[in-house]
């Protein structure tokens, strides 16, 4: 955030109620931030029940089974703590995911899908954890690290 007039020119007074604008603006966007975090729980939980669902799409079913068994997996694909990158399945893939799916679904059948999610959070039951879906990851890096070995045991090389 650039200030409209130059840093020197501010007396003390002055740059206190520039501190105090700033942290209401910094405090508005973490409440945004928060609430953006509860309504993408929410969603999926809801595309939890969406996966169970006989009315919904055979599409959107595909698309949302791979979502959620993704987001309540225990196991991420790429692990948070390998930098940057750990944290860009959280924070774009499966975000952008979750938008895919809601657009398969019918908004009347995501309005109901939205209020069963919300009694189950409120509830006390928590998200759900989907064991399929941390098997499959499993299974996705061994078969990498198979195929590594086999190609580098061959003297294959990846490029």
């Amino acid at each position: 955030m650039e200030l409209c007039y130059p840093r020197q020119s501010l007396r003390p007074a002055e740059n206190l109620v520039v501190i105090w604008e700033l942290r209401a603006v910094v405090k508005q966007w973490i409440s945004r931030v928060k609430e953006w975090a509860r309504r993408l729980k929410r969603d999926v939980v809801a595309l939890w029940f969406a996966c169970k669902d006989a009315r919904t799409p055979r599409w959107a079913k595909v698309v949302a089974v791979f979502t959620v068994g993704y987001a309540l997996s225990p196991i991420d694909l790429i692990p948070d703590f390998i930098p940057i990158l750990g944290f860009v399945d959280d924070a774009i893939i499966l975000p952008g995911l979750i938008w895919l799916v809601l657009r398969l679904i019918p908004p009347h059948l995501m309005a109901d899908f939205r209020s069963k999610a919300e009694q189950w959070l409120a509830g006390g039951n928590g998200k759900p954890v989907s064991r399929a879906g941390a098997a499959a990851i499993v299974v996705l890096w061994l078969a990498t690290a198979v195929w590594l070995w086999v190609s580098l045991g061959q003297g294959q090389s990846w490029f």
